[in-house]
C-alpha cells in the first residue's frame, strides 16, 4: 500500500515547506523509491488562476491544464513526479466539492458539518494521488500550525494516519529555531510551542526539521528532544543555503534524513534496487549541477523586463530557468530585473544598456505594454539575444508589425479592443463571430517546428509539447505582411491553425513562443530555448 508523508510548517510562514517537500520526494527517488506530491493551501480562492502575482506569486501550470501554487514546480524541478490536477486543493475547492454535492442531494440530507463532511472531503483529496506504482505520497499542508484556515487539514492528517495506521503515515514539521544577535543565543521556545500547537490537534511530530542561521548544537538537540518529545536522531538541523537552493537535499541527506524515512516507514528499498542505478545517475547529475553553479567558467547577464518584478516569486519559474540555462552552458547568470514601466519613465538604455539578453516574460493587462515594446525594440535593433514567452510574444508581433511593417495602430485587443491592426486577437474575433468570453488555453498542447530555423535547432525534433497559459492569439490575417518583413513563423498547432512560435531571420538569436517553457526546465535538463538563449548571450560578449 502506498505510505503518507504529511508535512506541516510553524512559528512563521516562508520557511521552505514546499522546498523540503520537494527534496525529501528527491531523496526517496534516489533510494530507488517512486513518490508522488501534493500541496494543500489554505486559502478560500478555488485556486491561485484569479489571483494578484502580487498576492500569490507566479500560477504554476501542470500538463493537464491546472492552475496551481508555484511548490508544484519545486516538485517537479526535483523529482521525476508530473504534477496534475489532484496535485494542489484549496480550502475553496474542498469546500466548492462539498457544497456542490450537497446540492445534488449526495449527503441523503445530513447536516453538513466541518468534522467529518469537509475533513473526508480533504482526505478523498490526499488518496487521488494514490496509484499501486507509487510507494510514498508526500502532502505538504500549507499555513502555519495554528492558523483557524489550517485547521480542517491538520484534523484531516490526523483522521487519514489512524485510518492507515501509524506505519503507512509520518508527520515532518518544519520549524525555525531564532537566533538573537543582541543575547547571542539560539532560542527554542517558539519551535516548543509550535509543537505543543501541533500535539494539541492531536498529532505528535515523527521528525522536526530545523531552520537556523546558527549550528544548533548536542546542546539544544537534547532540549528539543526533551521538550518536544522527539527522539534526538529525528531532529534535523537545516542551515541557510542560499543561493543555492538547490543544495538542501545534499544538507538533508547528510544528516540521514532519506535513511530514517525508510526506517520509519518500513520502506523496501530491496525491492526497487532496479530504479536505483537510474536515479543514482540522477543524484550524480545533480552533484555536478550544484559543482558547475559554484563554479562556472563564464558569465552573462539577463535583463527580465517584467510586470511584477518587486515580487520574487512573481517569476519564479523563470528565474530558475534561466539558471538552469546557464547550468547547460557552464556559466553563471545574473540576472538584472527592470520593471516595463521604469523603461516607460526613464527610457530604454537607462535599464538595458550593456545587458546580454533580454527576456520578455507573460503577464495580462495593459500596464507596462509600451516599456515591453521599447525592450523589445532594442533587442531587436541592436541583434541582442531575445526571449519573448506568451506576452512577450504578443509584444514582439506588435513591435515587429509598427516598427518594421508600418502598421502604426497595431495592438492587441487585450489592450485596445478597437485596433486598426489587431495583431492579436481571440480567435472569435478573428473569424468574426460571436464573442463567447474566452476561455484560456491551459496545459499542455502539440506545436510543430519548421525545419532550419532557430528553435529547431534547440529542440532537433519535429513535433513538441509545450504548456500554455492565455487566452489571445496571433491574428494569422497578418502572417503574410509580416513574413514579408522577415518573421519566420518557425512553430504552429499541427492543424496550421494557431501560431505558436515566431523569430526573426537576420538577428543573432531572437525567439518569441506563445507557451510558457519555464514550466518544463529542470536544474540537470535545461530546457531547450532558455539552454540556446543563453548561449547566445554568451556568444555576442
Amino acid at each position: 500500500m502506498t505510505k503518507h508523508i504529511f508535512v506541516t510548517g510553524g512559528v512563521v510562514s516562508s520557511l521552505g515547506k514546499g522546498l523540503n517537500s520537494a527534496s525529501i520526494g528527491m531523496l526517496l527517488e534516489s533510494r530507488g523509491l517512486k513518490v508522488g506530491l501534493q500541496k494543500f493551501d489554505p486559502y478560500v480562492n478555488v485556486d491561485p488562476g484569479t489571483m494578484s502575482p502580487y498576492e500569490h506569486g507566479e500560477v504554476y501550470v501542470t500538463e493537464d491544464g491546472a492552475e496551481t501554487d508555484l511548490d508544484l514546480g519545486h516538485y517537479e524541478r526535483y523529482t521525476n513526479a508530473v504534477m496534475s490536477k489532484n496535485c494542489n486543493w484549496t480550502t475553496g475547492s474542498i469546500y466548492f466539492s462539498v457544497i456542490t454535492k450537497e446540492r445534488k442531494g449526495e449527503y441523503l440530507g445530513k447536516t453538513i458539518q466541518v468534522i467529518p463532511h469537509v475533513t473526508n472531503e480533504i482526505k478523498d483529496c490526499i488518496q487521488k494521488v494514490d496509484d499501486e506504482d507509487l510507494d510514498v505520497v508526500i502532502s505538504e499542508i500549507g499555513g502555519i500550525t495554528g492558523d483557524i484556515e489550517s485547521h480542517p487539514f491538520v484534523e484531516a492528517i490526523r483522521q487519514l494516519g489512524q485510518d492507515i495506521g501509524k506505519e503507512n503515515a509520518l508527520y515532518i514539521h518544519l520549524t525555525l529555531i531564532p537566533y538573537l544577535r543582541a543575547a547571542d543565543e539560539i532560542k527554542t521556545k517558539p519551535t516548543q510551542h509550535s509543537v505543543g500547537q501541533l500535539r494539541q490537534l492531536g498529532i505528535q511530530p515523527d521528525i522536526l526539521i530545523c531552520r537556523t542561521e546558527k549550528p544548533i548544537g548536542d546542546e539544544i538537540r537534547d532540549k528539543i528532544s526533551l521538550f518536544c518529545n522527539i527522539e534526538k536522531e529525528s531532529i534535523i538541523e537545516e542551515m541557510d543555503v542560499k543561493p543555492i537552493l538547490y543544495e538542501i537535499p545534499l544538507v538533508l541527506k547528510e544528516q540521514g534524513l532519506d535513511q530514517l524515512i525508510i526506517k520509519k516507514l518500513r520502506l523496501d528499498t530491496e525491492g526497487h534496487r532496479e530504479n536505483i542505478h537510474e536515479y543514482n545517475q540522477g543524484f550524480d547529475e545533480w552533484l555536478s549541477m550544484i559543482q558547475t553553479l559554484k563554479k562556472p567558467e563564464f558569465s552573462t547577464e539577463i535583463a527580465v523586463v517584467g510586470k511584477y518584478i518587486e515580487h520574487q516569486s512573481s517569476y519564479e519559474s523563470i528565474y530558475e530557468s534561466l539558471i538552469h540555462g546557464g547550468v547547460g552552458n557552464n556559466a553563471k547568470v545574473v540576472e538584472r530585473r527592470v520593471e516595463a514601466e521604469d523603461i516607460e519613465k526613464d527610457g530604454v538604455e537607462a535599464h538595458l544598456k550593456g545587458c546580454k539578453g533580454i527576456l520578455v516574460p507573460g503577464g495580462f493587462g495593459e500596464r507596462g505594454i509600451s516599456g515591453k515594446v521599447e525592450a523589445i525594440r532594442y533587442a531587436r535593433e541592436n541583434n541582442i539575444p531575445f526571449l519573448g514567452i506568451c506576452l512577450g510574444m504578443h509584444c514582439a508581433v506588435i513591435e515587429f508589425a509598427k516598427n518594421v511593417c508600418g502598421l502604426s495602430g497595431a495592438n492587441s485587443t487585450e489592450f485596445d479592443t478597437k485596433a486598426a491592426h489587431p495583431v492579436i486577437s481571440l480567435l472569435e474575433e478573428q473569424l468574426n463571430v460571436e464573442f463567447k468570453g474566452g476561455t484560456m488555453r491551459l496545459g499542455a498542447q502539440p506545436c510543430k517546428l519548421k525545419h532550419d530555423t532557430k528553435v529547431y535547432d534547440a529542440y532537433n525534433m519535429d513535433l513538441i509539447s509545450e504548456r500554455h497559459r492565455h487566452r489571445y492569439e496571433f491574428n494569422n490575417n497578418y502572417q503574410e505582411q509580416l513574413e514579408n518583413k522577415g518573421m519566420v513563423f518557425s512553430g504552429v498547432s499541427p492543424d496550421n491553425r494557431l501560431v505558436e512560435i515566431v523569430e526573426l531571420k537576420d538577428h543573432p538569436w531572437f525567439v518569441a513562443v506563445q507557451f510558457h517553457p519555464e514550466f518544463k526546465s529542470k536544474p540537470t535538463k535545461p530546457h531547450p530555448l532558455f539552454r540556446d538563449f543563453i548561449k547566445a548571450s554568451l556568444q555576442t560578449q
